[in-house]
């Protein structure tokens, strides 16, 4: 069975929709209602994947493990949803599946995004755009991971 990246990056567009602006993702103690905090995508390069999501979003490294040999390094973001890159140990090359969705930013300057993330090396996959207050950018990471940018109306 071919591998796939990005397992559960599907959700990074649900986890953008339930955190509201400003809102901190939290540890549920509500076994019904748990709470979505981080979302996890595999990386060949590590220092120019922190680099480019510290450089285009504003992310922040919080802490870097070693998971059984895989490495990982958590970025959060001002909203609380967390990013964790993380480097398989057998460093294997991995490829890029199309069984996820982007991850996503509710960002107020979508084109000010764009730039930066452009600057920091991602490459474009929709020029910024919209109609009735709403405003759309995707891009590529460095790696392909593509990451949306959305200003809601």
């Amino acid at each position: 069975m071919k591998q796939r990246l990005g397992l559960g990056v599907l959700l990074a567009a649900s986890a953008a929709l339930a955190l509201a602006p400003g809102a901190r993702a939290v540890e549920s103690t509500d076994p019904a209602h748990p709470a979505l905090s981080f979302v996890r995508i595999n990386v060949m390069n590590m220092p120019r994947m922190v680099t480019f999501y510290e450089t285009a979003f504003g992310m922040t490294e919080q802490r870097r493990m070693d998971n059984r040999g895989d490495l990982e390094v958590v970025l959060t973001t001002p909203g609380g949803l967390d990013l964790v890159l993380q480097r398989p140990k057998d460093v294997r090359k991995l490829t890029l599946g199309d069984a996820y969705g982007e991850l996503g930013f509710y960002i107020q300057d979508v084109d000010g995004a764009y730039k930066r993330a452009m600057d920091a090396g991602a490459a474009s996959k929709v020029a910024p755009g919209g109609t009735g207050g709403l405003r759309v950018a995707i891009v590529l990471d460095p790696e392909g991971h593509p990451v949306e940018l959305l200003r809601r109306p």
